[in-house]
């Protein structure tokens, strides 16, 4: 594998009045330039990429971010989550439940 982890954030921008929600104009790119500039200050012993993604097709649940190899789908993030992801998921190798997508999608805290 070229990273220990690589994080995907959807940055998809839907024409004005589409039927979807779009994480791009929620916040994408702002997440995507938090994550990078988070972890170069981080100077972590991983192997770490985080990069905008296209559409991941789960846009009813808010801004997506989806941590792989574990093909983790975070749903509704914000910026104040970045801190949280990274520590949490990236460092300690512990899921964010707060907000796994099967938490927020069947009401679960």
């Amino acid at each position: 594998m070229i990273y220990d982890k690589h994080i995907f954030i959807c940055t998809n921008q839907r024409a004005p009045g589409a039927a979807k929600k779009s994480c791009g104009e929620a916040h994408g790119m702002e997440i995507v330039d938090a994550f990078k500039k988070r972890l170069k200050e981080l100077s972590l012993p991983l192997k770490v990429r985080a990069q905008k993604a296209g559409c991941l097709d789960i846009c009813e649940y808010g801004q997506t971010v989806v941590v792989y190899p574990e093909g983790v789908f975070y749903v509704g993030v914000e910026l104040s989550d970045v801190d949280e992801i990274i520590q949490e998921h990236i460092v300690g190798n512990r899921v964010v439940k707060r907000l796994l997508l099967g938490q927020r999608s069947e009401g679960i805290s």
